[in-house]
């Protein structure tokens, strides 16, 4: 007989959320707690998060609260069960000039922003995500002596230096969202391959450089040109110089956007090395991948390009939907183009605590929905029982994120869980859960949650 040993709340719902309802509530609840959450139930569940909940009538069934799914209020409350692996807390970034970043990936280095750090209208470069796909180059020494090639499918190629650059060509400063393809890739079960984002793989920031558009109007396309094929210096991580870490493209049409940017300067600083500098690409609303850093060439094709991080599963998505965990069929797979809504709670963080006797509950947050806008952000304290629209700001220019104010007033005192969702221009809501699953875990986009302990 295998051995007994305690095992806390948080592990059990984190590994099998209904076999927790089971466990802690002595049956299967299905689709709504409603009417099994009260007795030892309830204070378990209560004991659990560490107050009373509320709104206790409508949690769903299943559901792994917050403040378990983060382990962000209370100690564990001991469960009798087969021990799991022990879970590991974040692990944050020692990185020069960034702020507590949390790193999901060394080897290349990966490391998201947690959403309390994503609080200001543009986001300062210490708290930008990072995202590498091979070893980062060398800073350069002298920037504008870094040179850039535009070839293929043009009629006069072109190779400029960041310095003529600068002054052959009109330059522009826009506030814009860089998100990552994975972004959201933890929310989806089973787990997908790959980092494993939560809502952190995003900021938004002001990019200063000049259209790319203009560059390679400069080129001369020829009618054939169809995509780009974009290249930049960073090195494989097996250290083979002749091979391609990440060679990504676009369709001619949102190349030639005119927001779409060659940049060197971030907030008004010159690009760090860690996020592409001395040149990099911004596409804004679509993967963070096609945003190449490091960029020293770009390739006007006649076709969809091939490169590393086009094919197969690669930054795909699928054309209808398949089992989650089934085996892929390459033929239902789509490239990933523009990113899904999304919204996200900035303040309060979660696992905040209030002090006794609050009930107006102030809230902050960000929004934004690839090539489209926000048309709507609603807020719920009680499980989704009741929506509250949010109040959205004005946009900076297209592309930057709808950051998005509420207040909401609270009963008493205890534990609330407060959702977010967003609606695009095209009224295309969040999800509850991840939807689409897919292999690599592109798209996850469930309204965000965050615990709130009042007293």
């Amino acid at each position: 007989m295998a051995k007994k040993i305690e095992r806390s709340i948080q592990e059990l719902y984190q590994d099998d959320p209904q076999r927790a309802d089971a466990a802690v509530f002595g049956r299967e609840t299905g689709p709504s707690r409603r009417g099994f959450l009260n007795g030892a139930g309830l204070a378990a569940m209560g004991a659990a998060v560490g107050a009373t909940i509320p709104f206790h009538d409508n949690m769903p069934g299943g559901l792994i609260p917050a403040a378990l799914a983060q382990g962000t209020l209370t100690g564990p409350q001991p469960v009798q069960t087969p021990a799991p692996a022990a879970p590991k807390g974040p692990q944050y970034l020692e990185f020069p000039g960034k702020d507590k970043l949390v790193v999901i990936g060394d080897r290349p280095l990966v490391a998201e922003t947690p959403e309390h750090l994503l609080d200001d209208e543009t986001t300062p470069i210490s708290k930008f995500f990072i995202r590498n796909n091979g070893v980062a180059p060398e800073a350069a020494k002298d920037a504008d002596s870094w040179s850039l090639t535009i070839d293929g499918e043009v009629n006069k190629p072109l190779t400029i230096t960041l310095g003529d650059l600068k002054k052959r060509f009109k330059a522009q400063t826009q506030r814009m969202v860089l998100e990552c393809g994975g972004n959201g890739r933890s929310f989806y079960s089973p787990p997908a391959s790959g980092n494993q984002w939560t809502n952190g793989g995003a900021g938004c920031a002001e990019w200063t450089g000049v259209r790319l558009g203009d560059v390679l109007k400069a080129a001369d396309p020829k009618a054939t040109a169809i995509y780009t094929a974009n290249y930049g210096t960073d090195v494989h991580l097996s250290g083979d110089a002749k091979r391609l870490t990440l060679s990504r493209g676009v369709r001619l049409a949102k190349a030639m956007d005119p927001n779409s940017m060659i940049v060197w300067a971030m907030n008004g600083e010159a690009l760090p090395n860690i996020h592409g500098g001395p040149v990099r690409l911004i596409i804004p609303g679509w993967p963070g991948s096609v945003s190449h850093k490091w960029l020293n060439k770009i390739t006007l094709i006649n076709k969809e390009h091939d490169g590393p991080g086009m094919t197969g599963t690669s930054y795909r998505v699928t054309i209808k939907p398949m089992v989650p965990g089934d085996k892929a069929d390459p033929a239902n797979f789509k490239i990933l183009e523009s990113m899904p809504v999304r919204a996200i709670i900035t303040s309060p963080a979660n696992g905040a605590k209030l002090a006794a006797g609050t009930r107006d509950l102030k809230l902050r947050g960000a929004s934004w929905a690839g090539d489209l806008s926000v048309k709507q952000v609603d807020i719920s304290v009680d499980f989704g029982r009741t929506w509250q629209k949010a109040t959205l700001e004005k946009t900076k220019n297209k592309y930057d994120w709808q950051r998005w104010t509420a207040t909401v007033k609270l009963p008493s005192d205890g534990y609330y869980e407060v959702w977010s969702r967003a609606t695009d221009s095209n009224n295309v809501m969040q999800p509850h859960v991840a939807a689409y699953w897919n292999p690599a875990g592109y798209g996850g986009n469930p309204m965000h949650r965050v615990a709130v302990l009042v007293g």
